[in-house]
């Protein structure tokens, strides 16, 4: 009886939480506020401004899953979580410099199609900076923004994505293989399949919409990582004599931390992908979107909670963490249009699906250490489907392309580059090695007791 009224209480919490979904006046895509003119000067000033401060924010975003990941894994692979995220970072950094920028953004100079055809692979070129001290008759394009921040803006997403990864396969993979895979799936993949999109390609022609990568990133993310721990296998007793060995995280209050912070580091992910900041419409988006973000998150967290007490009868502090980051990706593909009851309704399902496919995953035997999958590739497609329901000018075929297209590539492309590492080079660490924990057998450190007690 107790349980039946728990499992009540809840389920009246979350219908509490949708109300504003049904009660709102606002119309779910209202009339864009009129444009005001403003000076080209200052326009380009100001979208300037948001790329580098959403940059920064999205930045932060490492900080996030860093210290979520670490949390998560058990203390003798701390150190090494934390040096995989830092390295993983500045890889990122530096590839997307060498080749991912103008791959992604070739600006016409298509090496296969055109922006009239749609493209399918960009242009090959290290990226370019506008001269220092350069005026407005000199700057690339004087109605946008300066190319510094742009690229500065874009990158930190190449890094999120390749961040993704290296939670799921964490605790069995050997760093160096690691680092070899990011170096291709940051500098290729991922900027060859977001040119598709962002770069004007064949899928942006065909209608996919993607505001801010539920698809382009997450769902990559998601995809290169679910072909990686197929290959690489579970950890070492993981799933023994027909169970699921559950294998706690080593700081529960640094999995907490790095939920927030990659919480408010979305704030700069989804808002300044408006691109804009020069018009009284731009900023009224902007501000939108991050009231929009912010709902989905807190949807996605409730509806874990509430579905954690149902299924297992306690609440799981792991599952909420994700449910919130899975409301988060959610949201990701269109934060815009919704209302703030739609949006708190479309991370509620994210939150649901995380809760969902965690045992799922288990059950076929796919090791995923921090939840990476089911938060972002799950709800990564699930997000991208939901623009249908707020976007008019969305449609399911486009979506469901879109979606097909990208995972096809990235899954296939992915596996193909962890079959020959693990021919080559070698994925796993020996048995001996993963059992006495990459701390000690790839760095020589001795594990910290101490800081597993903060």
């Amino acid at each position: 009886m107790k349980d039946f009224k728990t499992t009540i209480g809840l389920a009246a919490l979350l219908a509490t939480a949708a109300l504003p979904a049904l009660a709102q006046d606002a119309p779910a895509a209202p009339e864009a506020a009129a444009a005001v003119a403003v000076p080209t000067d200052v326009a380009f000033i100001f979208n300037t401004l948001l790329f580098l401060i959403g940059g920064f924010l999205v930045f932060w975003m490492a900080a996030g899953f860093a210290m979520l990941e670490a949390g998560l894994v058990r203390s003798k692979n701390v150190a090494m979580q934390c040096l995989k995220n830092i390295s993983l970072f500045s890889l990122a950094c530096t590839m997307y410099y060498l080749v991912g920028y103008n791959l992604m953004y070739p600006l016409g100079n298509w090496s296969i199609g055109s922006d009239e055809t749609g493209g399918y692979l960009g242009a090959f070129g290290v990226a370019i900076l506008e001269a220092v001290g350069v005026t407005s008759d000199a700057v690339d394009d004087y109605s946008y923004a300066s190319t510094g921040s742009d690229f500065f803006f874009q990158v930190m997403f190449c890094a999120t994505t390749a961040s993704i990864v290296s939670g799921a396969l964490a605790e069995r993979i050997r760093l160096w293989p690691f680092l070899i895979f990011t170096a291709i799936l940051t500098a290729l993949i991922y900027p060859i399949q977001a040119s598709w999109k962002w770069g004007g390609g064949f899928l942006d022609a065909a209608g996919f919409m993607d505001f801010a990568g539920s698809t382009v990133v997450h769902s990559v993310g998601g995809w290169a990582a679910l072909a990686g721990a197929i290959i690489l296998g579970p950890r070492l007793g993981k799933y023994a004599q027909g169970r699921v060995v559950a294998f706690p995280g080593s700081n529960l209050t640094l999995a907490t931390l790095g939920t927030f912070i990659l919480w408010l580091g979305w704030f700069g992910f989804n808002g300044a992908s408006q691109l804009a900041m020069g018009t009284i419409s731009d900023v009224a988006d902007v501000s939108r979107a991050f009231a929009n973000t912010n709902a989905a998150a807190a949807g996605g967290a409730l509806a874990a909670l509430a579905m954690t007490q149902i299924m297992y009868k306690k609440v799981d502090l792991t599952m909420v963490l994700n449910g919130a980051l899975a409301g988060l990706v959610s949201i990701t593909a269109e934060p815009l249009y919704p209302t703030l009851g739609g949006a708190i309704l479309i991370g509620a399902v994210g939150g649901i699906l995380v809760v969902l496919t965690v045992p799922l995953l288990d059950r076929v035997k796919i090791d995923d250490v921090v939840g990476a999958i089911p938060v972002h590739l799950v709800c990564g497609i699930w997000g991208t489907l939901a623009v249908v329901f707020s976007n008019p000018d969305a449609t399911l075929g486009a979506q469901l392309m879109g979606i097909v297209i990208v995972g096809i590539f990235v899954f296939v492309v992915s596996a193909i580059v962890w079959l020959i590492l693990r021919a080559t080079t070698g994925l796993r660490a020996t048995a001996e090695e993963e059992t006495l924990g990459f701390d000690k057998a790839e760095l020589g450190l001795e594990a910290y007791p101490e800081f597993t007690k903060l």
